[in-house]
């Protein structure tokens, strides 16, 4: 499992090229080659890159759904609608598609931010909105989703 640090303020060309940052290239050496899958995150408007042993994972646990129940049907389709393989090419740069570009908004000036093991890609605009919104809330949120819930013996903290 790969672990990611970092948010990066990139550009998208018009022909939906992104050159990915030297320090999340470095990061990324152990898995480039194995290519990657670009999706439409669920909860955000934005993109979702995963290195695609983590893209794997994922659909290893979407393979134990029943698809003769209509909800987990409804949910794969939507969960892999708009997927793509994608590489980088000989310069270093992503491809992204222009129908997810379209569905995240993403324009000249971008971001790439880190979510532990896959990669974020937002709209800067979208990004920012995106982090000032969930700010005032973001110690509650800590709070109920960390604080006391911990079942290791060194915790976090």
């Amino acid at each position: 499992m790969i672990s990611l640090i970092g948010t990066y303020e990139c550009k998208i060309d018009a022909k939906g090229r992104v050159m990915l940052p030297a320090a999340l290239k470095k990061q990324l050496s152990p898995v480039l080659e194995n290519g990657f899958v670009l999706k439409r995150s669920v909860f955000q408007p934005c993109l979702e890159l995963y290195p695609i042993e983590e893209w794997n994972l994922l659909m290893q646990k979407v393979n134990k759904l029943n698809r003769f129940d209509r909800k987990n049907n409804d949910f794969v389709r939507r969960l892999t609608a708009g997927v793509k393989m994608i590489e980088l090419d000989s310069s270093g740069r992503l491809l992204v598609a222009k129908d997810l570009i379209g569905y995240s908004g993403l324009a000249k000036e971008i971001v790439i931010s880190s979510a532990v093991n896959i990669l974020e890609i937002w709209d800067k605009d979208k990004y920012e909105t995106a982090i000032d919104d969930a700010a005032g809330g973001f110690a509650d949120l800590a709070e109920e989703v960390m604080g006391g819930k911990n079942d290791e013996i060194d915790g976090i903290s």
